[in-house]
């Protein structure tokens, strides 16, 4: 049985991992791929850690690279619970990376994963309610509560309009394109 309300402190996740040669891309930085993989990881255990059950991926709202991360830097992620609705949550995940022999650190990633809660036949279940503590915990719950209704807005938007009608067809022309039928 699972809590009815649990607190972030309750669920934050963190790793850290040296980065290896074996992780880069062709330019000799972190390859962007692996850092999401490992994105991805956090977001599960932290998520499953809030809900006490198996979550699932089902979105991955924002991925901000902001500094490349190199070889031999150690990379930290926290993972935080940020919003719970009835089965899905946002996890907010902060990357650092530490160059271990000066020990500067530099932020490098922002993401944000909605995780959604499953039992063992895969339907979605209820999550323990969030208990927020801080300015910073409602801060960032309200933020994911504009993040939520943005995305919504986003994906209304998409839903309902015509891309191919004339009205956004000179906008597709302003770019390097050529349209041939």
């Amino acid at each position: 049985m699972s809590k009815a309300y649990k607190t972030i402190a309750e669920s934050q996740v963190t790793i850290s991992e040296l980065m290896l040669p074996s992780h880069s891309n062709f330019n000799g930085k972190i390859h962007g791929g692996y850092v999401l993989s490992l994105l991805d990881q956090i977001a599960f255990a932290c998520a499953s850690k809030h809900s006490g059950v198996y979550c699932v991926t089902a979105s991955v709202d924002t991925v901000d690279f902001l500094n490349p991360i190199e070889i031999g830097e150690l990379v930290t992620m926290k993972a935080s619970v940020n919003f719970v609705g009835r089965s899905s949550m946002q996890i907010g995940i902060r990357v650092e990376a530490e160059n271990i022999q000066t020990g500067e650190k530099k932020h490098c990633n922002s993401s944000y994963f909605t995780m959604v809660a499953k039992d063992s036949e895969g339907k979605s279940v209820m999550v323990p309610g969030l208990i927020l503590k801080s300015k910073d915990d409602i801060r960032r719950f309200a933020k994911s509560i504009k993040r939520y209704d943005n995305k919504r807005v986003r994906l209304k938007e998409f839903d309902e309009t015509d891309f191919v009608s004339e009205e956004h067809l000179h906008i597709v022309e302003t770019y390097n394109v050529r349209i041939e039928e």
